[in-house]
């Protein structure tokens, strides 16, 4: 996700390093850099044209402290305007209603709006505690219906059936009072999506609306149609009163433009980012985090969240106690090190929020991304293929217990040596991290040893 944008800007925020003063003309040429920057990444033009003067306004006589460069200076600067364009804060779903508090789901065909109904059930089953009934209102796609029964199972929520011989207003209904009786929390509502936005479309949601009355009508939008996904939440905004908007294929976005647009074109917040297929990669939409990511700053709140969630915590405490009793981090703690990386999205997910390399091709790394990814699945194969005595004790492994771990995981002779190579470094560095911010430390230096290489901050 903005990794053009990353990549444009961080090489052009540091022409301003050395410079005593931040003036119009030593900020005139990065400006245009950062706007060509922009409008490359899909950002409507009305938006960039704003962002941009706000920007040079605060720029320009800016006296930099002993303490910052200047282009730390205006990186400071440009990311509380990107935190601005986006909205300031991230805005909750305002569930504080009598129960139960209705969401409205709606979208155009193809922008993955029921997948996004099971993903946000989970989010407010799993970190809201709430119980949640999910229904379909699509009577023009039986499969729609189908689709949501086999998700709402999946992630272990209350589906209401429905067909399509059935009138929208009247499955909403059903299913609401069906929720009373329940004392169900929350009812998601899922509507029909068209191929566009047409009269007939706004009339059945508007009736949809009327009778349900959401505490919130959110528009999932497919964020790969850049500032196409802003125009279109207008365009649906100006006939039915949105409270929020969802992109959704985020991950598969490298440009950001619809992140960066939605909120100036609508007035309507982004609540949450669809990051991935599966029913878990759904995201509070955080304006500050965001911006630190497109500025290469990385994102260690979120990052750190996503441990919390994901991480066995009781793993994780154990190993710190045996370290810190000088027992070592053998290859059993190194698989287990694999796996939790493997729970929390892998390694696509884990990079996006760290600092990004100073001077690295952004898809060079997501090549080398890639590369990791399967090694991750082989190193797991190798350890898997050790006795307990050599998972324990990596000592034990000569030439022809190597040869048979080889034979035993598919591989070769070489890869098991870069195995316990990597190994070593990894028992080096648990020895440093545990203690206070263990867990991105971990996490840091588990990419390290990997073929992706590590990251550090950019030198303004």
């Amino acid at each position: 996700m903005f990794d053009n944008l990353t990549e444009r800007l961080s090489k052009t925020l540091r022409h301003l390093t050395g410079q005593a003063k931040l003036t119009d003309d030593n900020i005139k040429d990065t400006l245009r850099e950062v706007r060509m920057a922009l409008l490359e990444a899909d950002v409507a033009l009305p938006v960039v044209k704003d962002f941009i003067e706000k920007v040079r306004e605060k720029a320009i006589g800016t006296e930099v402290m002993k303490n910052l460069s200047p282009g730390q200076a205006f990186v400071k600067i440009v990311q509380t305007e990107l935190e601005q364009l986006m909205g300031a804060a991230n805005e909750d779903l305002a569930l504080n209603a009598v129960p139960p508090a209705i969401i409205l789901m709606a979208g155009l065909q193809g922008a993955g709006k029921t997948t996004t109904v099971a993903k946000l059930a989970r989010f407010l089953k799993e970190r809201r505690k709430k119980s949640v009934l999910v229904v379909s209102a699509d009577v023009y796609r039986p499969a729609a219906i189908k689709q949501l029964e086999t998700l709402a199972h999946e992630v272990g929520v209350t589906f209401f059936s429905s067909t399509s011989e059935q009138q929208p207003v009247d499955i909403a209904k059903a299913a609401i009072a069906e929720a009373k009786l329940k004392f169900i929390d929350v009812v998601l509502v899922d509507t029909a999506g068209r191929l566009h936005i047409d009269e007939e479309m706004m009339d059945e949601i508007k009736a949809l609306h009327a009778a349900v009355k959401p505490v919130e009508t959110l528009f999932v939008v497919d964020a790969m149609t850049g500032q196409d996904a802003a125009n279109t939440a207008k365009a649906f905004n100006d006939a039915l009163p949105l409270t929020g908007v969802i992109l959704t294929k985020v991950d598969g976005d490298a440009r950001g433009g619809a992140a960066l647009s939605v909120r100036a074109i609508t007035g309507k917040p982004i609540k949450f980012l669809g990051v991935g297929e599966k029913t878990e990669a759904l995201e509070p939409f955080y304006p500050e985090r965001i911006a630190t990511r497109i500025l290469g700053m990385g994102d260690m709140l979120s990052l750190i969240e996503q441990a919390e969630q994901k991480l066995d915590k009781e793993k994780a405490e154990k190993l710190t106690r045996k370290i810190k009793k000088g027992k070592g981090f053998d290859l059993e703690d190194f698989r287990d090190q694999l796996r939790q990386m493997k729970n929390m999205g892998g390694l696509g997910s884990l990079m996006d929020k760290l600092p990004m390399m100073n001077g690295v091709n952004l898809a060079e790394l997501s090549g080398k991304q890639d590369v990791a990814e399967k090694q991750f699945i082989q190193m797991e194969a190798i350890i898997s293929s050790m006795t307990m005595a050599e998972r324990r004790d990596p000592e034990l492994i000569n030439g022809s217990r190597k040869r048979r771990i080889a034979s035993g995981s598919g591989t070769q002779i070489q890869d098991v040596s870069r195995l316990i190579k990597q190994h070593k470094q990894m028992q080096k560095m648990m020895k440093k991290v545990m203690g206070a911010g263990g867990l991105t430390k971990m996490v840091r230096g588990l990419t390290n040893v990997l073929p992706i290489g590590g990251r550090a901050k950019h030198r303004f």
